[in-house]
């Protein structure tokens, strides 16, 4: 049974959807629809050289009137003319389900199809060292599709410090593929595309911020429709699941056999599990944060909850708990209540060392940024 998070003293909204200034954006210029910012959150986050935090917030960038001529509609980037440009593609509204305000079902195929009422951009800030404090806003790092794969967007960064490099996971969203992408940084400012590193609807790729035994390490979450049942009486819960993978250079990967982090079938409240701060080598063991999804209406009741792994073998569970560490906090989303279109979500996407506390940052609402300071104590023995 789950019980309510602790509160903690320092416990804040940083970017809200105001702190976006669109005539920087991107797609500013592009489309003849006015557009505004759906959510500014699930914000990757690093330690800069000059002691500063840096968040990669994505910025979901939206139709005000995505419905119009009897038509719902989508913005897609396109290679054109040598540069990309973004377009309006539309939707006859009989053929969609717009159940959903993040994106619109359509109808008639064997299997499901999906477009989104968004697009999303990556956003470079930078914070103080404790995270409470907007240093700068880097429009001109900006991050944004550039390839057929990212039509779509780029979304939900996660970012890793490995042997003093920065590398930077994105899951890139087309029709072609649903894949994970990665970025790498000699300074956590600049970012040069890499490769894919993972196809299909495998997201929350979390790299460890550190090697095991020569290799880079990471989480992984693969998608599907279909997942066959554990036997009656287990103690784990058919559904999705964190996986683990290792690589010898962070481009090539190979699941490793054993299983990660499961969905426990003593309770609903974690019956979809994912990743969600890249794993961090403490005295102890990898102390990893992810999210647990309790179904709930269309969306779910998204928390954030804490295990720590084996140094030498992620895939043993030294200890974890049942308790969510982080829940939705209505009282942060108060002032900016009348742009809340869900409800119920915390999803921790970073976490850094902060003396004897760790600054973790999440995306509230899918809406806003927020930053926790959390004690150390907190995962002790």
């Amino acid at each position: 049974m789950n019980t309510p998070a602790a509160p903690f003293a320092v416990d804040q909204l940083i970017i809200t959807p105001a702190d976006i200034d669109l005539r920087r954006s991107p797609l500013a210029g592009h489309l003849d629809r006015e557009t505004y910012v759906l959510g500014a959150f699930n914000p990757g986050m690093t330690r800069l050289a000059n002691g500063n935090l840096l968040i990669m917030v994505r910025v979901a960038e939206a139709l005000r009137t995505p419905i119009y001529n009897g038509h719902v509609h989508a913005i897609r980037w396109q290679q054109h003319d040598d540069k990309g440009r973004y377009f309006l593609d539309a939707w006859p509204l009989e053929h969609v389900d717009t159940a959903d305000p993040r994106k619109f079902m359509l109808r008639g195929g064997g299997w499901k199809i999906m477009a989104l009422t968004s697009l999303s951009w990556l956003l470079p800030v930078e914070l103080s060292p404790d995270g409470l404090k907007v240093v700068a806003m880097h429009y001109d790092r900006a991050i944004a599709p550039t390839h057929d794969f990212q039509c779509y967007g780029v979304e939900d960064a996660r970012i890793s410090r490995v042997e003093g490099r920065y590398l930077m996971t994105t899951c890139s969203v087309s029709p072609e593929r649903h894949s994970t992408t990665l970025y790498s940084s000699e300074n956590g400012l600049d970012w040069t595309f890499e490769a894919i590193v993972l196809d299909h609807q495998n997201k929350d790729m979390l790299i460890f911020e550190g090697l095991i035994d020569g290799h880079y390490w990471a989480q992984t979450r693969p998608l599907g429709d279909l997942y066959f049942a554990y036997p009656p009486g287990s103690e784990w819960r058919a559904g999705p699941s964190i996986n683990l993978a290792h690589s010898p250079d962070a481009l090539f990967w190979k699941p490793w056999p054993a299983p990660g982090i499961r969905p426990h079938a003593r309770t609903v409240a974690t019956a979809r599990i994912g990743g969600g701060a890249p794993p961090i080598l403490t005295d102890d063991g990898w102390l990893t944060l992810w999210h647990g999804v309790e179904p709930k209406e269309i969306v779910g009741i998204y928390r954030t909850y804490w295990s720590l792994l084996d140094k030498d073998d992620p895939s043993v569970i030294l200890r974890t708990q049942d308790a969510p560490l982080l829940e939705a906090n209505s009282a942060l989303t108060q002032p900016i209540d009348d742009l809340m279109y869900v409800h119920d979500v915390v999803f921790t996407t970073g976490i850094a060392d902060g003396g004897d506390q760790y600054v973790v940052a999440s995306g509230e609402a899918d809406l806003a940024c927020r930053i926790t300071h959390i004690p150390k104590s907190v995962f002790a023995a």
